[in-house]
């Protein structure tokens, strides 16, 4: 059904034609739930088309999505839409009958702007045709065929629904009842070259735009790189000293000293200053030594501490756990009820499972210092019998 758009014609279209009733035409797209006449605003964003995206690895966006409105909201099924007369200034358009069933259309082109229209009059000329079609919104070339039938492409995609509502209408040239004049237009969607063509060119400009997008976010969380190590000099030199005896900005200096040593940056000249830069690191090594030591020392004080505060959980835990079996001898036992007793039983069972949980961990803790105890007294008695030995076998 031609690819409506490459040849057409833009010679003969009468352009700038007045509209004879804009009222009724108004009315009959809002009762389709349309844009009334005269809305030519740019939509956001075109349909971004699925497969495409899949392509680009672009996820498909959602044409329902608020903003991205271009086709207008279909009618509900219980809500049939009444279609009215449109007087034009060459013609009339006649309503269908509501009851038949909306003509059928062949599936959307990507893109399409061109409409396909069939059952013109035989006297239709390109101007009636314009008249008739410039109301849905900017045309930008008609193709007529000899046939009565021709190929409209707007400027926006949501034209083509406006020239859809009218499929079914039928047209009258005039007040003529005259056969040449009258015809029952069916629109439909056309598949024409151009519009696939400048879908394409707009769905790789979405793609280049979101892969610029992705870029600038993933530069945006990516964690800066670190510092480049400054190039060796007597003044840098003698600030590297002065940080590799700060504890604070050791690291930072030791790492600028390995560099400078793997750029191969001592020589005869420099290696006085690199030997006390090595020297200061080597005097690091007891202050590392002394940290690590005092850290020990605090965990050794936290088991202390904690030792005595289990052995004093302990303490209360076999109390308690004294009361229910007291509890639970005949003297006392005999004045509770049935209920009072099946809850001492099940809080004895539970209180002696805990102290035996908390008993064996203090327990563990004592071994594991017996055992270091132990292991320091049986060095040298060890040593002292080797000696003894060796001394009878002499």
């Amino acid at each position: 059904s031609g690819d409506g758009g490459r040849n057409l014609s833009l010679d003969s279209i009468p352009m700038g034609l007045p509209m004879s009733d804009p009222t009724a035409w108004a009315t009959a797209m809002n009762n389709l739930g349309m844009a009334p006449m005269g809305m030519t605003g740019q939509p956001l964003l075109p349909d971004f088309d699925p497969a495409l995206g899949m392509m680009t690895g672009i996820p498909p966006i959602n044409p329902m999505m608020p903003g991205l409105g271009i086709v207008p909201p279909p009618i509900p099924p219980d809500m049939p839409a009444v279609k009215e007369i449109i007087h034009c200034k060459s013609c009339t358009l006649f309503p269908p009958n509501p009851h038949l069933p909306p003509p059928a259309t062949r599936e959307r082109p990507p893109g399409c702007k061109t409409v396909f229209v069939g059952g013109l009059p035989e006297n239709g000329t390109e101007q009636i045709i314009m008249e008739v079609f410039e109301q849905c919104g900017e045309v930008i070339a008609i193709r007529k065929s000899k046939k009565n039938f021709c190929h409209i492409r707007f400027a926006e995609e949501f034209m083509v629904d406006k020239a859809l509502y009218l499929s079914g209408y039928r047209i009258r040239l005039g007040s003529s009842t005259d056969k040449k004049d009258t015809g029952r237009l069916h629109v439909d969607f056309a598949q024409a070259r151009d519009d696939l063509y400048e879908w394409e060119c707009k769905q790789r400009m979405l793609a280049r735009e979101e892969r610029h997008r992705r870029r600038l976010e993933e530069e945006r969380f990516r964690p800066p790189s670190p510092p480049p190590i400054v190039h060796y000099s007597d003044h840098e030199c003698s600030v590297v000293a002065e940080k590799l005896k700060d504890d604070t900005k050791f690291l930072e200096a030791i790492q600028t000293l390995l560099t400078w040593i793997e750029r191969g940056e001592v020589n005869r000249r420099t290696a006085n200053n690199f030997y006390s830069m090595i020297q200061s690191a080597n005097s690091h090594i007891r202050r590392l030594v002394n940290e690590k030591a005092a850290h020990e020392k605090e965990m050794e004080e936290a088991k202390e501490k904690f030792k005595l505060a289990l052995s004093g959980i302990l303490v209360q835990f076999e109390q308690i756990v004294a009361v229910y079996h007291s509890a639970s001898k005949q003297k006392a036992w005999d004045h509770f009820t049935k209920a009072q007793r099946k809850n001492i039983s099940v809080w004895c069972k539970q209180a002696e499972e805990i102290r035996n949980i908390h008993n064996d961990e203090l327990m563990g803790i004592r071994r594991e210092e017996e055992m270091e105890m132990s292991d320091e007294e049986i060095e040298d008695p060890s040593e002292m019998k080797e000696t003894e030995e060796s001394g009878k076998i002499t």
